[in-house]
């Protein structure tokens, strides 16, 4: 299943029937889990774990050290989970003596030309479309997916089920379900298309929907929004985690757009 032009190191730990095309070099320190394919041109370098059925497209460098001057030699790792796809050019970078380890969940696709540096940590079946940008330190909840052509802050958090609009500058954090849209990026309602799509029910939605109403569209600030929220709304799974996101939050929560707003305010 080894092309003769592919370089493996003989330490590096690679399942049987992986297969690897020509030209791809896998370094020493590497785990390479069952039916995974490695197209050609691919570096694997000193850190990295893969799990079982990925496909690792031509051009990708996984486990390179972190772009971080801060980083001196420390022994971190990269982890992609299983049945995850990272296409042509992906890069992703070790984690430093913050986390340790950059980690991407099961069933996720990166697309070609996408960045996650050191420290990112992104849940399961999420997506980065072409040329997405992860600055260090940022996290992605489970189904969260970045369109095309956009860059996070470093620190950034990212809550599940979200929706981040292509060619977007992602500096504030975004909370789960919703849709992040426009120019400075704002809350540009739930995603109730992705919510559906994955089995939420209709009752579910507009519960989620009613607890954003009150955050964006009540003109309370956030400690009065969340205060209304819990004494008033019915508790849930998704009224719990949206609060507990937003009181949480490191770099503050993404507005509601309003026109002739800037990147300042």
């Amino acid at each position: 299943m080894t092309h003769p032009y592919t370089y493996i190191d003989p330490n590096a730990r690679v399942a049987p029937n992986v297969k690897i095309d020509p030209f791809t070099v896998i370094h020493g320190d590497v785990q390479i889990g069952e039916g995974t394919w490695i197209g050609s041109n691919v570096t694997i370098m000193d850190g990295t774990r893969i799990g079982k059925n990925c496909r690792i497209f031509p051009g990708a460098v996984l486990g390179a050290i972190p772009q971080d001057l801060k980083f001196a030699g420390e022994r971190t790792t990269v982890e992609i989970g299983d049945n995850t796809t990272i296409r042509e050019f992906v890069t992703i970078n070790r984690g430093t003596t913050d986390r340790w380890k950059t980690k991407v969940g099961n069933n996720c696709l990166i697309m070609a030309y996408s960045h996650i540096a050191h420290d990112c940590l992104i849940g399961d079946n999420c997506i980065l479309s072409n040329s997405v940008q992860l600055a260090g330190h940022v996290v992605m909840g489970d189904w969260a997916w970045i369109a095309g052509v956009s860059a996070v802050h470093q620190f950034v958090t990212i809550g599940q089920h979200a929706y981040i609009a292509g060619g977007s500058l992602v500096s504030k954090d975004v909370p789960p379900y919703i849709k992040a849209v426009r120019n400075p990026l704002s809350y540009g309602g739930v995603n109730s298309v992705g919510l559906k799509r994955r089995g939420f029910e209709l009752e579910k939605i507009n519960h989620i929907l009613d607890i954003y109403r009150i955050i964006f569209n009540k003109g309370l600030n956030t400690s009065q929004a969340l205060e209304f929220i819990e004494e008033e709304l019915t508790a849930s799974d998704e009224r719990d985690e949206i609060v507990t996101f937003i009181r949480e939050s490191g770099r503050g929560i993404i507005k509601r757009f309003t026109k002739g707003a800037t990147e300042e305010d």
